[in-house]
Parts: structure tokens; sequence; C-alpha cells
């Protein structure tokens, strides 16, 4: 039964979406409540693979050109929108996807030349990522959410997300912590992108819509959101759990969205949150004690 749901294909789409769980916790984590993170995605997928195709360029240099260019291009958005909050952010950054989705969809027309398939899409991109890749980029961004979250950076956040005006008064640049946070997260959705587009070997511009930008924010919501290897877990079960509900058929959708309501409802924080930590570790120390 589990390997017929966790097979090699399986695996490789859970890795990508916990990576792009990764780009939303930290804008998360800060306050942030951006819905971009579909649109980086595709900026990162177009250059990497257009760097690879045309350039002949190795997987790691396509990379980081998708990373810098998401980044560049968040670091562009991020300056005029980020002044923006909550639902207001949510608009803008939902807008911006939108019109990235329509670029892709006619920038040919407009250049007079095929550059990326325009609403054909991008084909014959080598299909050079393995698992192990996605396995040690996980293992890195982990690394560094970890070291980051006990640092002073973790502090900074998390305490722009309690209260702005508090966090400024203590001394933390907050608009600084803002954009550095937007951009680091652009930059780790474009790297999805690029694996993701040399795993699959085409990209198109309705892959990188709404829908996908709504699945970044629930492996969040899912998993949780104040721990960094929470969208982690909400980016497998989301992945995993059409394959295991496949015998339901159509019925799939209805019980994936029953799960994320009563999840949203009854664990406001996701599955993984830091109350549930502490209590484990409770739990452990009291039984080393016995």
């Amino acid at each position: 039964m589990l390997g017929n749901i966790l097979t090699p294909t399986n695996l490789n789409f859970a890795l990508v979406g916990s990576i792009l769980g990764l780009s939303i916790y930290i804008t998360l984590r800060t306050g942030l409540f951006s819905l971009a993170n579909a649109a980086f995605m595709s900026i990162g997928a177009y250059v990497g693979a257009l760097m690879t195709i045309n350039l002949h360029t190795p997987l790691w240099l396509s990379v980081i050109g998708g990373a810098l260019a998401a980044g560049l291009v968040g670091l562009i958005l991020g300056l005029p929108v980020l002044r923006l909050h909550d639902i207001y952010l949510a608009i803008a950054t939902i807008g911006f996807g939108e019109v990235v989705r329509v670029f892709w969809l006619n920038v040919d027309r407009v250049m007079g030349r095929t550059l990326v398939g325009g609403a054909l899409g991008l084909n014959g991109i080598p299909k050079t990522t393995q698992t192990w890749h996605l396995i040690v980029l996980l293992v890195i961004l982990g690394y560094f959410f970890m070291r980051m979250e006990a640092g002073p950076i973790g502090r900074a956040l998390r305490a722009i997300r309690e209260d702005e005006k508090v966090a400024a008064g203590m001394g933390v640049n907050v608009f600084g912590y803002k954009v550095y946070a937007f951009v680091f997260g652009a930059m780790i959705a474009g790297v999805a992108g690029v694996m993701s587009a040399h795993l699959t070997r085409f990209i198109g511009p309705n892959e990188f819509g709404f829908d996908l930008a709504v699945q970044i924010l629930a492996f969040a919501v899912l998993g949780g959101s104040q721990v960094w290897f929470g969208p982690i877990v909400g980016a497998f079960i989301l992945t995993l759990m059409p394959e295991a509900l496949r015998f339901l058929k159509a019925n799939r959708a209805i019980v994936n969205g029953s799960v994320l309501m009563l999840v949203i409802i009854y664990m406001p924080n996701g599955l993984i949150s830091p109350s549930l930590l502490r209590r484990r570790r409770k739990r452990v120390k009291e039984t080393a004690v016995a």
C-alpha cells in the first residue's frame, strides 16, 4: 500500500512541495500574507529552463540563475507592496501573480518570436533533477531555518509578526526585515521552480496560477506556519493524500478540503505547533527523570 503511494514520482513532487512550503514559511513567519510564491516559482522555472536550453548551463548554474531572477523581481515588487498590510498585501500579490501568468502567455507574441512557448508552454527541458538533489536542498534549507530561528534574525521576525510597532520601538528594522523575508522566500520559490522544470521537462503559464498559490499556502496552514518543518509535513500530506484516497475517485477533493477545514478549525496553528513541541519536550524530560 505504502509503496503505491510513496512512488519515486510522488516523492519528488512532495519534496518540491516542501521547498515551496519553506518559501512561504519565512514570509508568514514575518506576518506577511503573500500569495506571490507561485509567480516567483514560474520566474525561476522559466529563467532556469531557458538557461539550460539556450546556454547549456549545468543544473546548479540554472538554479542560481532562477533564484537570482526570482529574488530580483521579489525585491522590485517588495519595496512598494510591503508597505501594505494583511488583505491588501494579499490582493496586491494575487494581482502580481496574474500579471506574471499573462506575461508568460503573451511574451512570444510581443517579441515576435518563440521564446517560452506561450500558452503551449516550454517543452524539451532536460530531466536533470534527481531525488537526492531535492533531499540535499531540503536538508540545507532546514539547517538554515533551524539556525535562523535560534538567532537574532529569527527573534526579529517573530517580534515583527507579534507587533510591528513594539518591534520598531525595540530597534528592529521592520521594513528591512520584511524585504529580507520576502526576497528570500522568492528565491526559494525560484529554486523550487528550476528543480520542478528539470523534473517534469515541461512548464506552462497556467501551472503557476492562483490554484498553486493557494496550495502553497495550504502547505503551511496544514503543517503549521510557526515551526520551520511544519510546511514540510503539510506538503507531504497534501501531496500524498490524494494518492492514498485514489479509490474515492471524484470524492477525493471533498475529503482533502474537509481535512484542511477541520485542521483550521480545531488546530489553528497547524499540525506542528510550538505548543505541541513544548508538550512533547516536557513529556520526554519527565520520562527521563522517571
